[in-house]
């Protein structure tokens, strides 16, 4: 069956790899892009990419939708909602890290810039689009969250743990640093705590589409530790603010230890999940790509940490987060 997936994240990594391996099953795929030349550059990677790229414009659309910009994504959204464009899977992917940088970034509406993209676009173009995935007959919402969210697993243990503690810094309102109200920015933390906000906002996603009786399958999904051998992808932004230290790791943990994925296997994986169809009779769902021996790794149905099983923080984070895209654009949240 043909079905028209949008997707962010997918100029590079993982993303890019899913839609690669899918290009060829002739669905419509629309990929955000973040600016022009991001636009550019993944039309002529598929071009090269491909055999048969005689098809591939009529089967793409590549929309210039800034995830930092709430207003962006307002406009975007509009034109689907008025052409009333059927979506049957919505995969949010995109994944903004600059972990060692002490300089904190903010999006064009005064939002801490990982809190903004990973987390605060991807609620309200969820919650924009939600009618259009209604008009489907097989909806699917894919969300990539990461095991760092979890304190106990081992790349949760590294550094500052996970936690949105009594989310003080998102009720403050724009221009916080960090969602617990933490003083002293760490972008490390900035990072773990979208991946658990990921799954908080899954997970009322969930609750409240059974509430009005439209059970579209929410499934989360973490792909384990990718890095990749080329110079953009994930870690561009970090590498920026410790290149030793990156590539060192890199070394040990992708060549030595042998404990990563690579993007093309994750990609493997995130089109699995997005064809299986058990993954159809399911309200909510969390999956970890788990590794299961060297450069080995095995998709299981797995549970998520203990704050992101909190229902009322869940509500919570939704409703500030409707409360703090108010101040900038309006939001009909389901």
């Amino acid at each position: 069956m043909k079905k028209t997936i949008l997707i962010t994240g997918a100029t590079s990594g993982i993303g890019y790899q899913f839609i690669l391996r899918i290009i060829n099953q002739r669905h419509k795929i629309i990929i955000l892009c973040r600016n022009k030349s991001r636009q550019k550059e993944i039309l002529l990677n598929l071009k090269s990419n491909l055999t048969n790229s005689k098809t591939l414009e009529s089967q793409i659309e590549l929309p210039i939708v800034d995830l930092s910009d709430l207003k962006s994504i307002e406009k975007f959204t509009s034109k689907l909602i008025k052409d009333k464009t059927i979506i049957d899977s919505l995969i949010l992917n995109a994944g903004l890290q600059y972990t060692g940088s002490e300089l904190i970034r903010y999006s064009c509406q005064n939002i801490e810039l990982t809190f903004a993209v990973n987390h605060l676009s991807h609620h309200y173009l969820t919650n924009r689009l939600i009618k259009l995935l209604f008009l489907s007959k097989s909806p699917k919402i894919i969300i990539t969250t990461s095991e760092v969210h979890n304190p106990l697993l081992p790349g949760g243990k590294v550094g500052l743990p996970a936690t949105l503690g009594e989310l003080k810094g998102l009720k403050s309102g724009p221009g916080f640093k960090m969602v617990d109200g933490r003083l002293a920015f760490n972008a490390d933390k900035a990072y773990k705590d979208s991946k658990l906000c990921n799954i908080l906002f899954g997970k009322e996603l969930s609750r409240r589409l059974e509430l009005i009786n439209n059970k579209i399958p929410v499934i989360c999904w973490a792909p384990g530790l990718v890095i990749p051998r080329s110079e953009n992808g994930f870690f561009r932004h970090s590498r920026k603010n410790n290149e030793i230290g990156q590539r060192l790791f890199a070394l040990i943990a992708r060549d030595i230890l042998r404990i990563t994925e690579s993007p093309e296997g994750a990609g493997k994986v995130l089109k699995t999940i997005e064809e299986t169809n058990e993954n159809n009779n399911v309200s909510f769902k969390y999956l970890s790509n788990k590794l299961i021996g060297l450069n080995k790794h095995k998709l299981k149905e797995d549970n998520s940490s203990l704050e992101s099983n909190d229902s009322n923080k869940a509500k919570e984070l939704w409703e500030l987060s409707n409360k703090l895209i108010n101040h900038y654009v309006e939001i009909n949240s389901i």
